[in-house]
């Protein structure tokens, strides 16, 4: 049977690190056991917050990938502020840690590169696929935000070419994302906004979401929305879990990316009084950071009694953050505190649900994260408020760990594999 071909329109493509180039990176290598050849179309000369050359090996050898040129102005904002790389990967400085710079620049991208700095790739990249998709005859795309500018080209797309059949997959939501008030928009600015993001969900014929609140919050919105969550690979998880062993110390890890945003700071106070009062804890445990922590956090834990228990590994490849995951005894996940963040599921919970590892999860209340911990029985979901839950939660796993019961028993994981969520998207194809 002759496979039917679908350009996949990313801006994360490897060697760009981070969980957002791995999701249509998994689809492109399983599509092709369900009828679909993918294209990969993306930028030649991107700009990346982060590289990791681990996962060039999971490109397909015979995956078709094009490429054009992209102008994008973050090398100018970098000049302007060293910190504006961090806007790269959607975080900046939020309160008082603001500069007067910060307030410039975040203002700067919110008001004038709308919907993001990428938005100069739209004009060349219509132009450039209407005639490729004539060509090759194709008539299936999918466009893949943030940066939401792709789903500019989708709609460019549809509209010139009415019976191609387009996909929107927000992995992130547009003007829900928590972030989203903290642009400093104008009026105008935040008009536009939701005008393009709802033209994005009346002409996409599928508008997919990675969580299930996203998908409903877009059903609201006019969006005909599926849900398809991100997941593991049993192909990463296998070489992981071969290396599970009991690490000799009690060892609490967060892997990624951890801004100020998403900060459990009534975690660190519950560890901090525990290292003081309880000699054996003290003793046996290890706070491990895999990836990039934000300094004002670093600090804050430098000047406190967990100062001589934290292992800063820095960024890593994916697969050594794999490996480091099977080697921890609980894995720390956090989300935006604020209620509207209900519907983020961190594509890292799917890694560490394959790890069998128990999860400490933060969070709002009610949120989907909440629902996959309790269905496959991975861990606990607290609030920012919580405290006295969290300790117990804590010592209950200490004590569970120095007995040697710490034992990885979740349940019905298998429905978060990358196959199997592949075989979801060829059902809706």
């Amino acid at each position: 049977m002759e496979q039917k071909k679908i350009l996949i329109i990313t801006y994360y493509w490897p060697p760009a690190g981070g969980p957002g180039v791995q999701r249509w990176l998994k689809f492109a290598k399983y599509l092709p056991e369900f009828g679909w050849k993918p294209i990969i179309y993306t930028p030649e000369n991107p700009s990346y917050p982060l590289l990791d050359e681990s996962l060039m090996k999971d490109v397909p050898e015979d995956l078709e990938i094009v490429r054009t040129k992209i102008w994008e102005p973050y090398q100018l904002a970098e000049k302007l502020n060293k910190s504006n790389k961090k806007f790269k990967a959607g975080q900046f400085d939020v309160g008082n840690n603001q500069s007067w710079k910060s307030k410039l620049s975040i203002w700067v991208r919110g008001n004038f590169f709308i919907p993001d700095a990428r938005v100069f790739w739209v004009k060349p990249s219509t132009e450039f696929l209407e005639k490729y998709l004539k060509e090759n005859k194709i008539e299936t795309i999918v466009t893949s935000g943030p940066p939401h500018s792709m789903h500019l080209i989708g709609l460019n797309l549809k509209k010139i070419m009415p019976n191609l059949k387009w996909i929107a997959d927000f992995r992130d939501p547009w003007t829900e994302i928590s972030y989203y008030k903290h642009l400093k928009l104008t009026n105008r600015s935040d008009k536009k906004h939701r005008f393009l993001e709802s033209e994005v969900f009346k002409n996409a014929d599928i508008t997919l979401a990675t969580s299930y609140t996203d998908a409903e919050n877009f059903r609201k919105n006019g969006a005909n929305s599926f849900c398809i969550t991100n997941g593991f690979d049993e192909s990463d998880a296998s070489t992981s879990l071969n290396m599970t062993q009991k690490s000799n110390k009690f060892t609490l890890s967060y892997i990624g990316v951890l801004e100020q945003l998403r900060n459990p700071e009534n975690l660190w106070k519950v560890l901090d009084n525990l290292v003081k009062t309880n000699s054996d804890f003290a003793e046996n445990f290890s706070l491990k950071f895999v990836g990039r922590i934000d300094d004002k956090i670093s600090e804050t834990l430098e000047n406190s009694n967990l100062k001589n228990h934290i292992l800063n590994l820095g960024y890593v490849s994916h697969e050594k953050a794999v490996n480091e995951m099977a080697n921890s005894s609980v894995l720390l996940i956090t989300n935006f505190p604020n209620d509207s963040s209900k519907g983020i599921i961190p594509g890292k919970i799917f890694e560490y649900l394959a790890t069998g590892k128990q999860i400490i999860s933060f969070g709002p209340n009610q949120a989907d994260v909440s629902k996959i911990l309790d269905e496959t029985k991975a861990g606990k979901h607290f609030g920012y408020n919580d405290s006295k839950e969290i300790e117990d939660f804590i010592l209950e796993k200490f004590d569970l760990w120095k007995n040697g019961y710490l034992s990885e028993n979740t349940e019905n994981i298998e429905q978060f594999s990358r196959r199997n969520l592949t075989k979801q998207l060829s059902e809706i194809l």
